[in-house]
């Protein structure tokens, strides 16, 4: 189960392995928090879907489940919506408040509710999300983790989120935070770019996050992901309100980054099973420790 803020997050962040794992017969679930629907046009050939608006929050709403619906079916997987409304991201100093129907201001308990329930239902052994900062300061991606450490400590608990005609408990087994871009990988990528004369999108922003001093998270986990390249980016081209498909996604050959970055990132952020590497080792496998027990069946 992969839980995201918005439609378009799932395509950014560990699309490809998502759809290795489908395509090796792992269930694989989507879940959106929100509807984007205060999202931005980001794509400068966008053209609204025949029949449709994409002026109000409810004709944002409808085009962009029709491109989630598109994304989730090139990655052969599931999706499920929280049903929550988008917070959008707020900007000026000082910073205006959030609406009120923003995801964000959702009391904890009720916004992991629904979230709680999916975990029942699908019971996943595997869980992926944010790490506390979001990833980037957007409030959703914020709550997004806030709501997933939640569900994750409470899905098992016969005694918590308990609702009539509900799901029996369930308990996952790990839980993994998305890395989109670390240093290491964009280092990797911009030298790689440079030695064959091409220009890197990466420099500037290299330079600007080593000027910052921005933290590097743990790296746990490296998914061989290269052969469903195509897969996440007919995902991401789906979200074509969102994805400019001659923007920053598609700046870099594939074929470069096949040759020196062929994994998805991941941070082994909490688990109920053993370790199954060496202390310091690096997984290349998200059901590390589960493939092959009784609790995988």
């Amino acid at each position: 189960m992969a839980v995201h803020a918005h439609p378009d997050d799932e395509s950014s962040k560990g699309a490809a392995t998502m759809a290795r794992y489908a395509a090796e017969g792992a269930e694989v679930l989507v879940v959106t928090c929100t509807g984007g629907e205060r999202g931005d046009v980001l794509n400068p050939t966008f053209e609204v879907p025949a029949g449709h608006e994409f002026a109000s929050i409810e004709g944002k709403r409808a085009v962009r489940r029709l491109e989630m619906a598109d994304a989730a079916a090139a990655l052969g997987v599931a999706q499920h919506w929280l049903g929550f409304t988008d917070s959008g991201l707020p900007e000026g100093d000082p910073l205006p408040p959030l609406p009120d129907d923003a995801f964000a201001r959702v009391p904890v308990e009720q916004a992991a509710a629904p979230l709680v329930e999916a975990v029942r239902r699908f019971r996943p052994h595997v869980i992926t999300t944010y790490d506390p900062s979001g990833g980037y300061p957007h409030p959703d991606h914020i709550y997004c983790h806030t709501v997933s450490m939640e569900a994750w400590e409470a899905a098992g608990d016969p005694h918590r989120y308990v609702v009539d005609g509900g799901a029996a408990p369930w308990t996952p087994l790990k839980l993994y935070y998305n890395h989109g871009f670390s240093l290491r990988r964009l280092r990797a990528v911009h030298e790689a770019m440079e030695g064959q004369g091409l220009e890197s999108p990466f420099g500037d922003w290299i330079e600007s996050r080593t000027a910052r001093e921005i933290p590097e998270r743990q790296v746990t986990t490296l998914v061989p992901v290269a052969g469903y390249f195509p897969a996440r980016d007919a995902a991401l081209t789906a979200h074509a309100s969102q994805i400019d498909p001659e923007g920053f996604f598609f700046a870099v050959p594939r074929d470069i980054e096949a040759d020196v970055w062929p994994w998805d990132e991941y941070e082994l952020a909490a688990s109920r099973v053993p370790p199954a590497v060496e202390r310091g080792a690096v997984e290349d496998d998200l059901f590390a420790g589960i493939r092959g027990t009784e609790v995988a069946s």
